[in-house]
């Protein structure tokens, strides 16, 4: 019989290996890292072993540059720097007036109006316009060269009528009763933002929004991460891979990606049709070009068969010390919940004040 020392020894022997095991593999591990990026001296972008740009890092993209072009610029692409600088200063002295204590002697909100969202300290407006080639931009969207979007189909516009709505009126009462709108029947009824399931332009095609700018890349040789968080959504693109069948879909799609020069070329497909949410013919090309060792030029094309024609996009995605912290929505989703208790709360006084006056 083996004694309780013989027990501890053969426990002690198996816990040094185990120990020189992790250790080998932490050594693998490091090597690896190191094996797999190596700084370009001449130009200073950050490569892989195999001469590729290594994009991995965390990202700030936010910017005050509006997704659309303010309609009098026209098919002006940039800025000069005076207007540039106009824009800065109205960006900072509208935060400094959002930040300011609110009056304590303001009146209460309107009955049934909009009571607002949080404070300005949640919002991550960005500070100025980008820059690309050294000009500063109007507008996120390059084509049309307007800027703007493109003119909506019949389609597109029949199904942005039924689809349901991010915000519904707010009358005090359960006026869907009395047109037949379904906004709080169930969840269902909700697009997929308000049911804190997915945010779609946070996600593909990608664009500076009001806040969760900050996003990270992880690259290996055979894939593409990109965390999103917005919705807690992490977009994983194989690159040299194939698409999934037809049949396989998702909320932000099936991502493959390419090699094209220092370029990486992802193209996405098989988007989830849903109510909110066209999916069906949807296609997506994004572009990662490194710009110098401290950013990467991002640019897209989206064809959406809703839309008369396909419209593109670009913008500068500068690396950042900053970290992505959880986008908790509402936290445990009780806003969904409370939502649809509110609103049979309403029914039922309406129905009962129908009853009351007899009709």
């Amino acid at each position: 019989m083996m004694s309780f020392y013989s027990h501890r020894s053969a426990f002690q022997s198996r816990e040094t290996d185990m120990k020189k095991s992790l250790i080998a593999i932490a050594v693998l591990v490091g090597l690896v890292a190191a094996a797999s990026a190596v700084v370009a001296a001449e130009d200073g972008i950050k490569r892989t072993a195999d001469g590729k740009p290594d994009f991995t890092g965390v990202y700030d993209i936010s910017s005050i540059t509006p997704f659309t072009r303010p309609k009098e610029f026209g098919d002006k692409l940039t800025l000069t720097v005076e207007e540039a600088q106009a824009n800065a200063k109205s960006r900072a002295d509208r935060n400094a007036a959002q930040d300011a204590p609110s009056d304590p002697e303001r009146a209460a909100p309107e009955e049934g109006g909009n009571v607002g969202a949080y404070n300005n300290f949640w919002f991550e407006w960005g500070s100025q316009n980008y820059v690309i080639d050294g000009k500063y931009r109007t507008s996120v969207l390059t084509d049309p060269p307007n800027g703007q979007m493109p003119a909506m189909t019949e389609e597109g516009k029949a199904r942005a009528a039924a689809a349901p709505k991010f915000a519904w009126p707010n009358k005090g009462y359960a006026w869907w009763l009395e047109t037949g709108d379904i906004p709080y029947d169930g969840p269902e009824t909700n697009i997929v933002g308000v049911r804190c399931l997915y945010q779609p332009t946070a996600s593909v095609a990608i664009r500076p929004l009001p806040y969760n700018n900050v996003k990270t890349i992880v690259q290996t040789e055979d894939h593409f991460m990109i965390m999103i968080e917005w919705m807690h959504w992490t977009r994983v693109v194989r690159i040299g891979g194939e698409h999934m069948p037809a049949d396989y879909t998702s909320l932000a799609g099936d991502s493959i990606g390419w090699w094209e020069g220092d370029t990486l070329v992802v193209e996405t497909t098989n988007f989830r049709d849903m109510p909110d949410l066209r999916g069906e013919g949807v296609r997506v090309i994004e572009r990662f070009s490194p710009n110098d060792g401290n950013s990467l030029l991002y640019s897209f094309t989206v064809e959406n068969p809703e839309y008369e024609a396909p419209y593109s996009g670009e913008l500068p995605w500068a690396k950042t010390t900053q970290k992505s912290y959880e986008y908790a929505c509402h936290e445990g989703n009780y806003a969904a919940g409370n939502t649809l208790r509110g609103a049979r709360l309403l029914e039922a006084e309406y129905e009962k004040g129908q009853s009351s006056s007899g009709q």
